[in-house]
């Protein structure tokens, strides 16, 4: 069965087993798929696309709130009662 690997780069698990460092390296700070048996078993990232990736994440979901609480009505504060 046909499998799409989302990565540039990949590995195979052995090759990650021997130099796991230089296996992620090889994606030049991209992942990288780890195959098992030419499947991709997982995604190998590097720590700063991964930090990027959480980024992101809490970025949308973030505008997810926003997007939720757009309609709502505005509650009128004094600055003195906060």
């Amino acid at each position: 069965m046909p499998t799409t690997i989302l990565a540039e780069t990949a590995a195979s698990i052995a090759e990650l087993k021997k130099d796991p460092v230089g296996t992620v390296a090889a994606g030049d700070g991209f992942p990288v798929a780890i195959l098992d048996h030419n499947e991709p078993a997982f995604y190998c990232i590097p720590a700063k696309a991964y930090e990027a990736l959480m980024d992101k994440l809490e970025d949308v979901e973030l505008a997810a709130i926003v997007e939720a609480r757009t309609n709502q009505p505005e509650i009128e504060m004094d600055w003195d009662d906060l």
